[in-house]
């Protein structure tokens, strides 16, 4: 996985490499460079304690972004 300006490269186990832009995830997007290299990878996805974001496979696929509530505006 990299950031590059205002997208997140994510490599697959298939191969395939998806870029999404970091607007859709506005904690990753606020998050500093040192913030964004600090995550786990699970099953299902990614995950950064610290800025309590998750981000699946099957929303990178699918074409989904945060859905939660963030500044009283839905991500």
């Amino acid at each position: 996985m990299r950031f590059e300006g205002e997208r997140m490269w994510v490599g697959l186990s298939d191969g395939r490499v998806v870029g999404v832009p970091l607007a859709w995830f506005p904690r990753l997007r606020a998050a500093s460079a040192e913030e964004r290299e600090r995550f786990e990878i699970s099953p299902f996805g990614i995950h950064w304690e610290a800025l309590d974001e998750d981000v699946s496979v099957d929303g990178l696929l699918a074409g989904r972004g945060d859905r939660r509530r963030v500044g009283g505006e839905a991500a």
